[in-house]
């Protein structure tokens, strides 16, 4: 899979991930692992870009005596999830188009 691609669609899979309620780095790499490949080092930058973009806030809390860092959405991320619904949408009439499922031109 092309880099770029991958790395707009983790945007997208964190964010999904987070509407279903906050989390912290590990878990969500282990729940986006079961679906694409990631590693901290990969997913750590995307969530500080995410944060920078203001699509997600961070806050810590006390787990087994250390801080965790978790993540929220925020509604600046929704719209993002909006936006990528309709971008997939279109990206679905391309691919049927391409296989010959699509509008005839």
């Amino acid at each position: 899979m092309d880099s770029q691609m991958k790395k707009g669609l983790l945007d997208v899979c964190v964010l999904a991930l987070l509407v279903r309620g906050d989390s912290y780095g590990y878990e969500l790499i282990s729940k986006i692992s079961t679906i694409i490949d990631v590693s901290e080092s990969t997913l750590y930058p995307i969530l500080k870009r995410l944060e920078g973009l203001g699509q997600l806030v961070t806050y810590s809390r006390e787990h087994n005596g250390r801080l965790r860092r978790y993540y929220r959405i925020t509604p600046e991320g929704r719209k993002r999830l909006k936006e990528f619904d309709e971008e997939w949408k279109e990206m679905q009439r391309i691919n049927a188009f391409v296989h010959g499922e699509g509008k005839k031109c």
